[in-house]
């Protein structure tokens, strides 16, 4: 069933769990996605990252296939744009289909955040389009450039951002980092951005970069106000390291039967996080 993000926020937020949000590259993570999902009774969300969608396949192409699949499901799932940079590109993706967006202005000045983010909610919301934003940024482990306290997000900015906006959801940064951890680093999380935020709004809130930063941490994040965790970079090494391995074991596999194997994997992954954020049964 092919439903709008914030349709599966608001029970999230109101039951105290979360949905999880899988950074899908192509048909085969996102039929891996969705499969995972229905064998645990769990809503789901795909996103398709802006960038994979511009150098790769472009939403024209891959939007329509992911859209049927999500319409077959026997559970609910959104489709989510992931790190919207660009105003236009946002806007086409709503006319194109998408059932969510996120409008990533978190570079720029604050008031532009807002007056960007303010545009595409009144755009989507006619169309019952749910619009993702964010406040603060995330450091990338490429370069060891891990999250540091001055990109932590400022709980007063969050909070007044949700109140000039009005978004569906808001991602903020409190001590995760995009892409693979080092074997063995833990992030530090700072829970009482999540409470501030969310005892001042009540509004569902985001994890991003939730690929290695630990069960105990995401699930105290949930218990707090997360209602959307992300997570690309964990799945999708599943999906490396099954390819890898049949390499290694046969170099002469067979392509289409190489690629068939990293569906179990990526299940297994999605899975795994979906009973960590408690969405198992909640469809």
């Amino acid at each position: 069933m092919y439903v709008p993000m914030g349709t599966l926020l608001e029970k999230a937020n109101k039951e105290n769990y979360a949905v999880m949000a899988i950074n899908c590259f192509n048909l085969e993570s996102a039929f891996a996605t969705i499969k995972a999902a229905e064998e645990l009774d769990s809503p789901i969300i795909i996103d398709l990252l802006m960038e994979h969608l511009e150098k790769h396949l472009g939403m024209e192409t891959v939007l329509p296939a992911v859209i049927e699949l999500a319409k077959k499901s026997s559970v609910q799932v959104a489709i989510n744009l992931d790190h919207g940079k660009s105003k236009e590109y946002v806007k086409k993706a709503i006319e194109f289909g998408f059932s969510s967006v996120m409008m990533d202005a978190s570079e720029k000045k604050f008031d532009e955040n807002v007056e960007e983010t303010k545009e595409i909610v009144k755009i989507a919301k006619n169309k019952n389009i749910s619009v993702e934003a964010e406040v603060g940024g995330m450091g990338a482990v490429a370069g060891d450039n891990f999250t540091n306290a001055g990109m932590y997000t400022d709980p007063k900015e969050a909070i007044s951002f949700i109140n000039q906006t009005n978004v569906t959801a808001l991602a903020i940064s409190f001590g995760s980092s995009h892409g693979l951890m080092p074997k063995g680093y833990v992030p530090k999380f700072d829970f009482n951005i999540v409470k501030a935020v969310k005892n001042a709004t009540g509004t569902p809130l985001v994890l991003h970069g939730g690929s290695g930063c630990g069960a105990d941490n995401i699930k105290k994040a949930v218990e707090f106000g997360i209602n959307k965790v992300n997570v690309g970079s964990d799945v999708m090494k599943a999906q490396s390291s099954a390819i890898y391995q049949q390499i290694t074991q046969n170099p002469n596999e067979d392509f289409v039967e190489m690629v068939d194997k990293t569906i179990k994997p990526a299940k297994e992954m999605v899975k795994y996080y979906i009973n960590i954020v408690g969405s198992k049964g909640k469809n």
